[in-house]
């Protein structure tokens, strides 16, 4: 193989596509298109790839809502098992790297007003020298957001916070 297989984009189950879609529509001001009404909308999140912090020529990718009991593509008209939301156990995680003019606060506090459930926020990732926080949308679906902080600098081969780098009270960090 001589060019790698190339990611499209990721759909997450859920019981009431309508319903997602007004979800990601109110907690992060995505366009969502009804590409098969009730039964799978694409999510648009806009804007382009970032190239060294600055926008890009590249689109971002899409991602999907899909009725689980109606899982399109599907070569059968009644797709096979299993047609339910998931158990609740581990699943997919979808990362969003969230805008210089956005917030974790805006977001959780949309998401949880919304029917999802906030996991955790103020974390710190040095493997990848980044803030996060998580929640489950409504569905059981973990969305992580992501955030570089200002003025935090981690050496790039121990990933170890370097020189005065501190972060804000009440952070957990690994």
């Amino acid at each position: 193989m001589t060019y790698p297989n190339i990611l499209v984009f990721v759909d997450f189950p859920v019981d009431d596509v309508d319903e997602a879609n007004r979800f990601y529509t109110t907690v992060f001001g995505w366009e969502v298109e009804e590409r098969i009404p009730g039964v799978f909308h694409r999510i648009v999140p806009g804007q382009t790839f970032l190239v060294d912090g600055e926008p890009g020529p590249t689109g971002n990718l899409h991602m999907g809502i899909f009725l689980s009991k109606n899982a399109r593509p599907h070569p059968d008209p009644a797709p096979p098992a299993p047609t339910s939301m998931h158990d609740g156990g581990r699943h997919t995680r979808a990362w969003i790297l969230v805008s210089d003019d956005d917030s974790f606060e805006r977001i959780l506090d949309a998401a949880a007003a919304n029917g999802g459930t906030v996991l955790w926020t103020n974390h710190f990732w040095t493997e990848f020298g980044g803030a996060n926080a998580s929640f489950l949308d409504p569905w059981g679906n973990q969305i992580m957001l992501w955030a570089h902080l200002e003025g935090i600098e981690q050496d790039p081969d121990t990933h170890e916070l370097v020189g005065d780098a501190k972060l804000p009270d009440g952070w957990t960090i690994e």
